[in-house]
Formats: C-alpha cells, sequence, structure tokens
C-alpha cells in the first residue's frame, strides 16, 4: 500500500520535483520537469495556483491551504475544500458539458487539482468588463449553465436515492458555508472586525444601512432561506472573477464553495455582479464615456434571465425525471396545464428570491471582507464611494422590495434611475 505524504503547500520551485512523476501531468505538458515553466498566479482569497507550461502544452495546478489565504493561518480552514471543487466540477461537467476545465487529476491528501490551463485569450470576467469589453456570448452561456447546473441536481430531475447520497456528501462543506453565512448575510450589517468599505465617504451610508431593521430581518431571512432550503447543488461562489471568458467561449471556475441551497442563490449572486459592474463604470471612464458599456450591462442582466428561464422551462418539460411535481401527476393525466401552472409558481419564487440574494451581495462586496476589482480599481476614492453609494442604495433597495417587483425591466430602470443621481 503506497504510504500518502503528509501535506506540505507547493511552491515555484518545488513543484516540478512534486509532480514530475505524475503522469496525468506528463501526458499533458512533457516529461521533462527540469524544462518546465512554473508561475504562481493565484490572486484569489483562498488558494495557490499555479500555471505549468512545458514542451507539450500547459496545466493549472491549484492547491487548496490549511488557512485562508486573503487573512493568514489565524484563520484556518480545512484542506477538504479542494474535494468539494473537484466533485463539484465532475458534475458540472456532466451536467452542463463544456461549461468548465477538463480534469486531469485529484490529489485529496495534497489538496490539489490539476485541471485544463484556459490560455489567452481567455480573461477574467470581472476584469473584461472593468475594461469596457462587451462580450456578445456571456449571457446566452452563463444562463445555459446556471439552469442545466441547477435543475439537473435537484429532485426535480435527480434518482432520489442519487441526490440524498450527493446532499451527504455536500453538507460536510461546512466552513466554506459558514464564511458564506457569516460574511454574506451577517457581517455587513455589524462592525465586525474584518470589514471594511471608503471612509470617511461612505460612513453616513453605512450606519444607516446596519440601523435599517427591514434590511437586517430581510437580510436574515435570506439566510435562513439559503440554510434551509437544500433545493440543488450551487457553485456557491458564481461571480464575474469566477468566470473565465473569449469573444466565443465562457467557463466557469472555482466552485470549492458548492454546497445544497436555494436555487435562487447562484443566480442572484451572478446578477449582482453585473449590477455591481454597471454602477461602476462611472469610474472607468477615464478615456470615454461608458453609456453603451452600462447599455450592454443592463441587457446582459435581462438576456441571462431570459435565458434561464427559457431554458429550465424546458428542462421541466422534457427533464422532470424526478420525484418533485412528478408527471403522474400531471402529464399522464393529460393536465399539461397543471405541470405549467407548477413552473410558473417555481420561477416567481425564484425571480423574488434571487432578488433578496442579489442585493445582500452587493452590500457584503461594498462593506465587507471580500471586495470587487470593479470598485476597488477605481483610485479616486470619492469617485469610488459615489460609485459604491448607488450601488448600496439599488442592493437595500431589490432585497427589501424584492415581493413587490415584478420584471428585470423594472429592475434595470430602477438601476439606471440611481446611477443618473449625482451625489451620495
Amino acid at each position: 500500500m503506497t504510504q500518502k505524504l503528509p501535506f506540505e503547500a507547493l511552491s515555484v520551485e518545488t513543484l516540478p520535483a512534486r509532480l514530475g512523476a505524475n503522469e496525468a501531468v506528463t501526458a499533458q505538458i512533457g516529461k521533462d520537469a527540469r524544462r518546465w515553466k512554473v508561475r504562481e498566479v493565484g490572486d484569489g482569497n483562498l488558494n495557490l495556483v499555479f500555471i505549468v507550461e512545458g514542451a507539450e502544452g500547459a496545466v493549472v495546478v491549484k492547491q487548496a491551504l490549511p488557512y485562508v489565504r486573503l487573512v493568514g493561518d489565524s484563520w484556518p480552514l480545512p484542506l477538504k475544500r479542494s474535494f468539494f471543487e473537484y466533485h463539484a466540477l465532475t458534475r458540472q461537467e456532466r451536467r452542463a458539458p463544456g461549461s468548465v476545465p477538463s480534469i486531469h487529476h485529484f490529489d485529496e491528501a495534497q489538496a490539489l487539482i490539476v485541471m485544463e490551463y484556459l490560455a489567452p485569450p481567455h480573461i477574467i470576467l470581472r476584469r473584461a468588463l472593468i475594461e469596457g469589453r462587451q462580450l456578445p456570448n456571456i449571457a446566452r452561456d452563463i444562463g445555459l449553465f446556471m439552469a442545466r447546473t441547477l435543475f439537473r441536481g435537484s429532485d426535480l430531475h435527480m434518482p432520489t436515492k442519487d441526490r440524498k447520497a450527493d446532499l451527504a456528501l455536500f453538507a460536510d462543506n461546512v466552513e466554506l458555508c459558514g464564511i458564506t453565512e457569516d460574511l454574506v448575510f451577517t457581517d455587513p450589517y455589524f462592525d465586525a472586525k474584518l470589514n471594511r468599505h471608503t471612509s470617511p465617504q461612505l460612513d453616513g451610508l453605512v450606519a444607516e444601512l446596519r440601523a435599517d431593521r427591514d434590511l437586517k430581518v430581510e437580510a436574515q431571512r435570506l439566510k435562513h432561506l439559503f440554510a434551509a432550503n437544500a433545493e440543488t447543488l450551487l457553485h456557491g461562489d458564481l461571480h464575474s472573477g469566477s468566470i473565465m471568458v473569449t469573444d466565443t467561449e465562457t467557463r466557469m471556475i472555482d466552485p470549492e464553495f458548492a454546497f445544497y441551497g436555494p436555487i435562487a442563490f447562484d443566480v442572484g449572486m451572478l446578477l449582482a455582479n453585473f449590477w455591481m459592474s454597471f454602477f461602476s463604470q462611472r469610474g472607468h471612464e477615464q478615456t470615454e464615456k461608458r453609456d453603451a458599456m452600462r447599455a450592454y450591462l443592463l441587457g446582459v442582466t435581462a438576456e441571462t434571465w431570459a435565458v434561464f428561464r427559457a431554458e429550465f422551462s424546458h428542462l421541466w418539460r422534457t427533464e422532470r425525471t424526478g420525484m418533485l411535481y412528478h408527471r403522474s401527476l400531471f402529464e399522464d393525466q393529460g393536465d399539461r396545464l397543471g405541470a405549467e401552472q407548477a413552473l410558473d409558481h417555481m420561477l416567481h419564487s425564484i425571480w423574488t428570491d434571487l432578488l433578496g440574494f442579489a442585493g445582500i451581495e452587493v452590500h457584503r462586496r461594498i462593506l465587507g471582507l471580500a471586495h470587487n476589482a470593479d470598485f476597488e480599481a477605481i483610485a479616486d476614492e470619492n469617485l469610488r464611494a459615489t460609485c459604491e453609494a448607488k450601488a448600496l442604495k439599488f442592493g437595500r433597495h431589490i432585497a427589501v422590495n424584492r415581493r413587490q417587483i415584478h420584471g428585470i425591466d423594472e429592475v434595470n430602470n430602477l438601476a439606471a434611475r440611481i446611477e443618473q443621481e449625482s451625489s451620495l
């Protein structure tokens, strides 16, 4: 029996020796590890990420660390999160083929995944949006990915036994769920130790939001929903920094926060990042106006939701093979309208809840620990604060008033009106 080596973090210097005999790696990039070119490119909050190039190709090596990289070893985290990322990627590839990087190798003991290198011109979506690039396919690709993974990972489609086994497997992703539960839903609404915001410009608005009873109650209702409604396997961290794009391709990455939760969570978190990009555009107008970019981003939110609705509805009608809303009660009795009525109820529930999750995501990205480059890249603090304040007001409105908002055009019109305000 092969003895497992104790965990050891990789480095640019040690990686070739550590992985030089790994056939999964050498098959992709070549056997002469002495000629490998290794770059550490991880700029995230949690992990080490390396690009390894050889004579025959390149791979990405991602390794978890036993702590939160953004904070340091004072905040320990289990290495097992790479296990959940690996299993989430394999399921996402089955449910939405071609939407995630291919996996070449997984080493649970060393908490590392060797995967496909998404070479240039692939770029992180958030960076592309900051640069003002209008990518033609992202709404369609992301809408299809969300509909397919969220529907096919639920009791609407999966055999009950398989779905419950998956639920049990991912239920152990406790620590990363805890990060979401605290950093997203709770910490932004009080003076938590790791919070930060643009100060003093936003101090007054932050105090107002933290004293807002309706907002705090709604945030906790959404936290309750996230914790208690195990509808489907979520990506868990689906935002513009977890998507790589070209003009013709879109790939989702980094699902280490994967967990069984409400369908609306992934959709709301994703759309929130498009709305934050919308509000940040004023801060990136160094050389030219971004009116066309703002219009593009609102169009992307509308198209993403439309594609999601259409594909989710298609899967409902063609792949509803799980235990929920069983066809024996509807179509098999000639009652297609009953099935459509149930579908309408579900889509309405997803819509209402995604608005809440989106509003809370906007707040945590401006008031909490982990901020978005959309705003952070704005060097002028007064200008940044103006952009952030508008986003905060938008987030508060859609979270608190989500049950009275009836369509995406209504949300986008609200965003446009708030964006046109001239001051904090």
